[in-house]
């Protein structure tokens, strides 16, 4: 069979892989795709459509044979390609346009969570930057407090205000400096909830659904979590913060209420789920959904599938995942991201890298394209966010100690990482 993979990033080649590995395809296609996945050869090849063009996509699937096809990146999910897809009788990975509102609309989710009993953060909607100013100033709020863009924004959307004074500038900025454009015309801002963050994953055909390994994201872009918010810098699997007793707990009080609550609502919901979380003494509590895999998380979650990744997205849109193997290796992974000198704000791109001889073939690391391209031989930069370097361990303190021994057989002008992915697990 033929798969089509949408989107651009280290989660689409870490997709790329996963389905490539499966006996079950013949091909896989990756639109647009990366340096990375230009390179992998055999069954996979990029396509040069931007993963929001709907329509030329709809039609590549239909002209090449494409019978599963997998959304990667969420902005396809907002725009309703599982719609457009489903409609011409093709059978697609994700959430419907209305089930995807769970990542592309913050105002969406909340209230969706307070009407199914969901635990999550308290919170307050806001249209315009005076009444959310008036209402800081009026309230005796205590700080910090979570500011959060309603609309998709790349993972960058949120701040965390230690004072007032950090909050009305936040403010100011969604609303005043449109930093992010349309996708801050409404705003949340919810109580700062404490523990730890961690991110479950999960696949479901909208009755029945699958657990992967839970995973630890590193969002500010400094080592011991300082600095802004990123896209993600790092991650770990399995997250040990995540034990049997807090999955029973995220099962029973949020991953099925929610999926029961999106089909008692008319919208069942297919495909990929992030739930992100935060622990605090064993209590877990929803600061986020998102319509699809995560990314750097994907990077160390489906290395850690031990079933076929094809047999059970099929499944997924056949509505018979209950009957499909669904195992994980009992291994930790651990993912490093590389980055451009300046991101999260303005970085230079067409920087050349540098590979060791030995890099590609390092036991147990896999190494997984982001932010580059690869034209007439040479790989360079393209992004923010360059290469997810990704390692396997029979524990988390060895898949650490690979995944930094392979960042040091990479170079390219103005890298960076941090030091410490892995650090809060061990």
């Amino acid at each position: 069979m033929n798969v089509l993979i949408i989107g651009s990033g280290a989660r689409e080649h870490a997709l790329a892989w996963a389905v490539a590995k499966s006996e079950l395809v013949t091909a896989v296609f990756v639109a647009p795709g990366n340096g990375g996945t230009a390179m992998m050869g055999g069954k996979v090849q990029n396509v040069p459509l931007k993963a929001t063009a709907l329509d030329a996509l709809l039609r590549y699937a239909e002209d090449n044979a494409v019978a599963l096809t997998v959304v990667g990146s969420e902005q396809p999910l907002e725009l309703g390609i599982v719609d457009l897809f489903r409609r011409a009788g093709r059978k697609i990975v994700g959430p419907t346009q209305a089930a995807a509102q769970l990542e592309s609309s913050k105002v969406f989710s909340k209230k969706f969570m307070q009407r199914h009993g969901i635990p999550t953060a308290a919170y307050h909607v806001y249209c315009d930057a005076a009444a959310a100013k008036q209402d800081l100033a009026l309230s005796q709020q205590s700080y910090p407090v979570v500011i959060k863009a309603s609309g998709l924004c790349a993972g960058k959307g949120v701040f965390i205000a230690l004072d007032r004074d950090e909050a009305f500038t936040a403010i100011s900025e969604i609303f005043d400096d449109r930093i992010f454009g349309d996708a801050g015309n409404v705003v949340v801002i919810e109580e700062f909830l404490h523990g730890q963050e961690a991110s479950v994953f999960v696949l479901t055909d909208g009755a029945h659904y699958r657990l992967f390994a839970s995973a630890q994201d590193h969002k500010r872009i400094g080592d011991g979590d300082t600095g802004k918010n990123t896209g993600g810098m790092g991650a770990y699997a399995p997250a040990p913060i995540v034990t049997a007793e807090v999955m029973r707990k995220v099962e029973e009080r949020i991953i099925q209420p929610t999926l029961q609550g999106m089909a008692e609502e008319g919208s069942p919901y297919t495909g990929f789920l992030y739930v992100g979380l935060m622990i605090d003494q064993g209590e877990p509590a929803v600061v986020e959904y998102n319509a699809r895999l995560g990314d750097p998380e994907t990077q160390v979650v489906l290395p850690l599938l031990k079933s076929d990744f094809v047999a059970a997205l099929q499944a997924s849109v056949n509505g018979t995942l209950n009957v499909v193997p669904f195992e994980m290796h009992e291994k930790s992974a651990t993912t490093v991201v590389l980055a451009s000198a300046g991101y999260p704000d303005a970085y230079a791109i067409g920087k050349p890298i540098t590979l060791a001889d030995d890099a590609a073939t390092m036991p147990d690391c896999l190494l997984f394209h982001a932010g580059t391209t690869y034209e007439s031989g040479a790989l360079v930069t393209a992004g923010g966010r360059v290469l997810s370097v990704t390692a396997l361990g029979s524990t988390l303190r060895e898949s650490i100690d690979r995944a930094y021994h392979l960042v040091t057989k990479i170079t390219f002008d103005g890298a960076y990482y941090r030091s410490d992915i892995g650090a809060k697990g061990v």
